[in-house]
């Protein structure tokens, strides 16, 4: 099964990967079929955990293989990586200005972007939509940089990176179909608007793998643009939604766990 894998294409690999990612959320969304609510403990040590994941998968995944690469063309390896780092977290700030969203947790007279009459389910989605475009950008670019030869990069460690994506992603399809379900909607409708959030992964990886084979040159900024996308979902959205509720021990402890399994699988694997 593996040697079937290696032997496609960056850009296919990128694609069966971020549907993996997909199906996940899809497979966090289906507890809409057991549960009505999501004790909310458990949901802060979730997003905690999808927090460390992100933290983690951001520098090994990302960011060393960029300085790495940015090191065999230019004196400055560093300038590649901050500015790939700062694009990518100000290309999420303006999305977040003005792509009508609406946290977890909030009140839907606090959602953001342009203002919209768009319901409350459309707004939740819409926040999980926005920080899964990163990720899948992120697994893209890593199948690419596997491609494009780079020695920190190799496909057991994009593999691994498109796991961890995987598994911070349940929790995440969860967090939008329970409260959905809560709020009176049916069960199918509640699990289609939480799997329907993961759907941009898939068009994100394959963006992100056909970016870097085609421009090479731009690999080190598009694998730092991923990173700094990923931490400002981390920084503005889930460590935030995890303290919601002072459940901050919980949501530490959760951190620290998403940021050992992701550190242990890039390492390892990778």
């Amino acid at each position: 099964m593996y040697s079937w894998f290696v032997e496609l294409s960056p850009i296919m690999q990128a694609l069966l990967a971020t549907l993996f990612t997909w199906l996940v959320t899809a497979l966090g969304a289906a507890m809409v079929f057991f549960f009505k609510k999501i004790n909310r403990k458990v949901l802060d040590g979730m997003l905690g955990f999808a927090a460390g994941v992100m933290i983690a998968a951001s520098f090994w995944s990302l960011l060393a293989p960029a300085i790495e690469l940015a090191e065999e063309t230019t004196n400055s390896p560093w300038i590649p990586a901050v500015i790939g780092f700062l694009s990518g977290g100000a290309f999420l700030w303006l999305a977040d200005q003005y792509l009508p969203h609406l946290h977890l947790g909030f009140p839907k007279e606090e959602a953001e972007g342009i203002p919209t009459s768009w319901r409350r389910s459309v707004l939740l989605v819409m926040a999980i939509t926005l920080h899964n475009i990163p990720e899948g950008l992120a697994v893209g670019v890593a199948f690419g940089a596997v491609a494009a030869g780079i020695p920190a990069a190799s496909l057991a460690g994009a593999i691994a990176l498109a796991i961890g994506i995987g598994i911070q992603n349940f929790p995440e399809g969860a967090a939008v179909s329970v409260p959905l379900r809560r709020e009176g909607m049916s069960r199918t409708k509640s699990f289609m608007y939480g799997q329907a959030s993961g759907l941009v992964e898939p068009i994100a990886g394959v963006i992100g793998a056909a970016a870097v084979l085609l421009m090479r040159p731009i690999l080190p900024y598009a694998l730092s643009f991923a990173a700094g996308a990923m931490i400002y979902v981390v920084v503005e959205e889930l460590i935030p939604e995890s303290q919601l509720e002072k459940n901050t021990d919980i949501a530490t402890i959760g951190a620290m766990l998403g940021f050992a399994v992701m550190m242990t699988l890039d390492v390892a694997l990778g």
